[in-house]
């Protein structure tokens, strides 16, 4: 069994067996296995990278090739019972219409994200005056895929005037769990469950 993502074991932990899911942005599959293999769920997912589309498959999984951005409005409402955007929200062009777009397709919607308010981002803006490279976002910002610099608070204010519910939140630093107390600042990554 693979070991997952800090983020994507949280997520694990919290849908529900048996549950239907969507993993958008799924690269090879490893949440989506999880879940098939762990807890009997029936897991698809949609990938915009051609190579992770056929090793997903490989591993017997039903992943289609598609953009969040454009490929979303062909699910149908209610769909699922989990919508899951995992390191994808700051790639999306509209991420305000993404969440929406979620929460059509999905009763809940986990969502995960770097936190580019976390502090070693901050110091390295502050003293060297250059975007960071770090273990999360580990891509110079001329070859980056991220085209948002979301915070914990940025995505606090979409979610409220979104007006949808935070079901739950946490809060990572390195791989391990941390307090809600300073999340903008403290946290490298993210994880909200949210609900129309």
């Amino acid at each position: 069994m693979t070991k997952l993502r800090p983020d994507l074991q949280i997520i694990a932990d919290n849908i529900a067996p048996g549950s239907r899911v969507l993993d958008i942005g799924c690269g090879d599959g490893a949440l989506m296995a999880a879940l098939r293999d762990q807890k009997g769920c029936d897991a698809r997912g949609l990938e915009i990278d051609p190579a992770n589309v056929a090793r997903a498959v490989a591993r017997g999984l039903s992943v289609v090739q598609g953009d969040a951005d454009t490929d979303l409005g062909t699910y149908p409402e209610g769909s699922f019972d989990y919508a899951v955007l995992s390191q994808t929200l700051q790639t999306t062009h509209r991420p305000d219409m993404i969440l929406a777009e979620l929460l059509r397709i999905g009763k809940q919607a986990f969502v995960s994200f770097p936190n580019f308010a976390h502090w070693r981002v901050r110091m390295s803006l502050l003293l060297r005056g250059r975007m960071p490279v770090t273990r999360l976002i580990p891509q110079s910002w001329y070859d980056t895929p991220n085209i948002h610099h979301v915070t914990v608070d940025d995505f606090r204010a979409l979610v409220e005037d979104g007006r949808f519910s935070q079901e739950g939140q946490w809060f990572l630093s390195g791989d391990k769990q941390m307090t809600r107390g300073m999340a903008n600042l403290l946290a490298e990554h993210a994880v909200f469950l949210l609900r129309d």
